[in-house]
């Protein structure tokens, strides 16, 4: 009799530790699960700070270096160019801002594919643009890591061709003629930000120049409207200020 008693107390004793486990066990996942939630919430929260804080910035500076294809002259192939460029955008809400822009391009004009000039040179000169731009900007899609912008911008382009050419004209060779003329961009500026005010961008462009050959050079025709070049420039983003 009180080895059957014993044993039912083991059984009651082993199946109210078993209850309790459970127990433990449910609101132990109760609350796992209401943290989990939380940690949610708390991380989309970070993330609306976050976005709201990169995109309130009043001022935004960059720079860096990039690529273009360029025509430097009306019978000459295009030639690859180095670039730089520079940047500020002051935003008038977190998204229409009004960017000016300072570029320079350098390349080497292909002289000696030009069949057509009286000058065959045993170098290719080199050459170089300038283009001043001002205009818009435009952000079409800002998450917390990553924003694209829409830009436009128009101006004028400094282009400096017969410089390097040792002594030859522009009409000699049949490069575009010095000058200053008209210039306008389209581009698309692609962030990744690292910080709110620190971001790295890719930004592929398209510069339209309106060089035109030397009056005097009957040779190296026909004279060119405009010039379609194209090109990708990569750099840091810096940004500081409030909009109020």
């Amino acid at each position: 009799m009180f080895g059957f008693r014993s044993s039912v107390k083991k059984v009651a004793g082993l199946l109210l530790a078993g209850l309790m486990a459970s127990g433990a066990v449910a609101v132990q996942a109760q609350v796992t699960h209401r943290t989990r939630r939380e940690s949610s919430a708390n991380r989309k929260a970070r993330i609306a700070r976050t976005t709201a804080e990169t995109y309130s910035h009043r001022y935004e500076v960059a720079g860096g270096g990039g690529y273009m294809r360029f025509k430097p002259g009306s019978s000459l192939q295009k030639n690859n160019e180095v670039t730089f460029w520079m940047s500020g955008t002051y935003f008038l809400n977190p998204k229409l801002g009004i960017i000016g822009e300072v570029r320079g391009a350098y390349g080497n004009a292909k002289i000696g594919n030009n069949l057509g000039s009286p000058v065959t040179l045993p170098f290719n000169p080199q050459i170089s643009e300038y283009p001043f731009l001002g205009g818009v900007a435009y952000r079409v899609y800002a998450k917390e890591k990553i924003a694209v912008t829409v830009t436009g911008e128009g101006g004028a382009v400094l282009g400096k061709f017969d410089g390097d050419a040792k002594g030859f004209q522009s009409r000699d060779i049949g490069v575009w003629q010095d000058a200053t003329k008209p210039a306008f961009a389209l581009g698309a500026n692609f962030d990744y930000n690292f910080y709110p005010n620190i971001a790295f961008r890719v930004s592929p462009t398209y510069l339209a120049t309106f060089f035109r050959l030397d009056p005097t050079d009957l040779t190296h025709g026909p004279q060119s409207t405009i010039q379609n070049n194209f090109g990708v420039n990569v750099g840091l983003v810096y940004r500081f200020g409030k909009i109020k």
